[in-house]
C-alpha cells in the first residue's frame, strides 16, 4: 500500500506558520468533545486538555512517529467513571482508569504474540455494536437532564429558559453537521458550544466575572497518586471500568483500519497494531496519573486528515503541545467553567444519539442478520441489561453493573450459543486486506 499524495506526508515537517495553523485546526476538531467528557463527569477540563496533549505525544513516541492520530477524552468511559466516582470518588475513578490502561497493555502484548484473530472470536459485531448503542443511550438521560433542568437547584428543577438555550444549541449543532462543508463539517460540537454560549450571553445566564478575576497563568488542578491522594483498590470499580476497555479496543482497531485507508499505509502491519494499542493504553494511564478521563483516538481528527490530506505527525504533535499550553491558561479554564450546562446538554442530545447510531451502523456495515435467533438474543440481552441498569452484587466489595455487565454477558452468550458464524456478518469487522 502506497501513501496517498497531494498533501503533506506522515514524516514531513511543514513551514512553521503553516504548521501552526494546521495544528490549531486539529485542536479545534477535538476540542468540543474532549472538554465535554470532563464536564459530564465532574473532572477538570484543563486537566483533560493536559492529559490529552501528553497522551498524544506519548502515543506518537510509542508508534515511532508513524501514525498521525490525535487522542482525546473517551465517551465510552463516562458512565463507568460516574459509577466509579459514586463508589470511590474521583480518586477511585483514576484507579479504575489506570487498570483500563493496563488492559490495553496486556492486549497489545497478546496481539504482538499471537495476532488479532482471537479478538474477533470474542468481539464480533453483534457484541460490539449493541454495547456501543448502550454507551450512547445510557447517557441520554444525562443529556436531557442537563438540557431541561437548572442543576444548581437541589433537586434540579425544570427551567424553560435553559431548555430554550439547549434547543437553540442543538439546532446550531445540527445545522453545522448538515450544511457546513469541508473541515467545518467536522467540528459541529465546537460550533454548537460557541453558538450556545453566545445565546446564553444574550439570555443573561452567564456570569463572566470569574473569567475577569482569573489569573492568566495557572497550573491545572492535577490529581497525582501518592502526592495529592492515596490510591485505594476497589474491586467494584475495577469490575465497572475494565470490561469497557475491551470494547474500546475494538473501536480502536476500527479507527486504525480507517486511518490506514485514509493515509494509504498499513498501520496494522507497520508499526503494528500492538504499538498503537499500547500507545492508547499508556495515554489512558497518563490521564489516570493526572486526574483526567481515559483517552482514545478521535474520528474527528481522522476526518481532518481525510479532507486536508495533511498526514504529518509533526502537525499532530503541534496540536498536542498547544493543548498542553492551553491547560495552563487560567482565563481559558475559567471561560470553560462558565459554559452553562444547558449548552452542553444541547450538544449532548445529538452527540450521544450519534454514538448510539454508530453502534447500529456497525451492525449494518457488517451485514449482520438481526433476524437470526442467535443475533436477536445477544443484541436484545445486551441492550436491556446495559440500558436497564442491571447489576450483580458479588460481595460487599464487588458489584458488576450496567454497561460492564452487558459486555460480559454479551461475550459469554457469543461463546456458548451455537452457529457462531452468523454473528460475524458477511463483511469482516477487522479487515486484514487494506488494499481493497
Amino acid at each position: 500500500m502506497e501513501e496517498k499524495t497531494g498533501g503533506i506526508g506522515v514524516n514531513e515537517k511543514p513551514r512553521f506558520d503553516k504548521w501552526l495553523i494546521l495544528s490549531i485546526q486539529h485542536l479545534f476538531a477535538m476540542f468540543g468533545a474532549t472538554i465535554l467528557v470532563p464536564f459530564l463527569v465532574d473532572l477538570s477540563p484543563s486537566v483533560a486538555l493536559l492529559s490529552s496533549g501528553l497522551g498524544t505525544l506519548a502515543y506518537l513516541l510509542i508508534t515511532k512517529g508513524q501514525i498521525p492520530a490525535y487522542l482525546g477524552s473517551s465517551f465510552a468511559f463516562i458512565i463507568p467513571i460516574q459509577t466509579a466516582m459514586l463508589v470511590g470518588g474521583p480518586e477511585g475513578a483514576m484507579v479504575g482508569s489506570f487498570f483500563a490502561g493496563v488492559v490495553y497493555g496486556v492486549v497489545a502484548l497478546l496481539i504482538k504474540t499471537i495476532g488479532i484473530g482471537w479478538i474477533m472470536k470474542i468481539l464480533p459485531p453483534i457484541v460490539v455494536g449493541p454495547v456501543i448503542i448502550v454507551i450512547g443511550l445510557g447517557l441520554s438521560g444525562t443529556a436531557i437532564n442537563m438540557a431541561m433542568n437548572d442543576l444548581t437547584q437541589k433537586p434540579p428543577v425544570y427551567d424553560g429558559t435553559l431548555f430554550t438555550i439547549a434547543l437553540i444549541t442543538l439546532a446550531i449543532t445540527i445545522i453545522a453537521s448538515m450544511f457546513f462543508k469541508g473541515f467545518f463539517s467536522l467540528v459541529p460540537i465546537l460550533f454548537g458550544i460557541t453558538g450556545g454560549y453566545i445565546v446564553s450571553l444574550l439570555f443573561g445566564v452567564i456570569d463572566f466575572q470569574p473569567v475577569i478575576d482569573a489569573e492568566w497563568i495557572v497550573a491545572p488542578s492535577v490529581m497525582v497518586p501518592f502526592a495529592t491522594y492515596t490510591p485505594i483498590f476497589n474491586w467494584t470499580i475495577i469490575a465497572v471500568m475494565v470490561p469497557i476497555a475491551v470494547v474500546t479496543i475494538a473501536e480502536h482497531i476500527g479507527d486504525q483500519m480507517v486511518l490506514s485507508k485514509v493515509v494509504g499505509r498499513n498501520f496494522i502491519e507497520k508499526p503494528g497494531l500492538h504499538r498503537s494499542i499500547m500507545g492508547d493504553g499508556v495515554a489512558t494511564m497518563i490521564a489516570s496519573f493526572l486526574g483526567g478521563p481515559p483517552n482514545t483516538t478521535y474520528g474527528e481528527n481522522i476526518g481532518v486528515l481525510a479532507i486536508t490530506r495533511v498526514f504529518s505527525v509533526f502537525v499532530i504533535a503541534g496540536a498536542a503541545v498547544i493543548a498542553v499550553c492551553l491547560a495552563f491558561i487560567g482565563k481559558f479554564s475559567a471561560l470553560i467553567d462558565t459554559i452553562p450546562s444547558a449548552v452542553m446538554g444541547g450538544v449532548s442530545i445529538l452527540l450521544f444519539g450519534v454514538i448510539a447510531s454508530s453502534g447500529l451502523r456497525m451492525l449494518i456495515d457488517n451485514q449482520i442478520d438481526i433476524g437470526a435467533k442467535r443475533n436477536l438474543i445477544i443484541s436484545s440481552v445486551i441492550l436491556v441489561i446495559g440500558i436497564g441498569g442491571a447489576f450483580i452484587q458479588v460481595s460487599d466489595q464487588i458489584q458488576i453493573a450496567g454497561m460492564a455487565l452487558a459486555t460480559i454477558v454479551g461475550i459469554i452468550l457469543h461463546l456458548v450459543l451455537p452457529e457462531k458464524e452468523v454473528s460475524y456478518g458477511k463483511k469482516p469487522m477487522f479487515e486484514t486486506d487494506l488494499e481493497n
